[in-house]
């Protein structure tokens, strides 16, 4: 499980279906990425923190370990 993007997506008010549409799949794909399902590509987590979270880095964002902090 991706907690951070998950916790942040929450937060902000992102939908599955927001990182959907921006990625060309279907939610329920989104979905089964951030619960570890499967994984995100490159270019996708790009995507994602560049138009959802440009503030946050890509190790914290896509970390499967909660216990990775957002650098300073």
């Amino acid at each position: 499980m991706l907690n951070n993007l998950e916790k942040l997506r929450k937060e902000r008010g992102v939908t599955l279906v927001d990182m959907a549409d921006l990625l060309h799949v279907r939610y329920q794909t989104v979905s089964d990425k951030i619960s570890g399902i499967s994984d995100f590509k490159f270019q996708e987590a790009v995507l994602i923190q560049q138009n959802f979270f440009p503030e946050f880095d890509l190790v914290y964002l896509f970390s499967k370990d909660s216990e990775i902090k957002q650098p300073a």
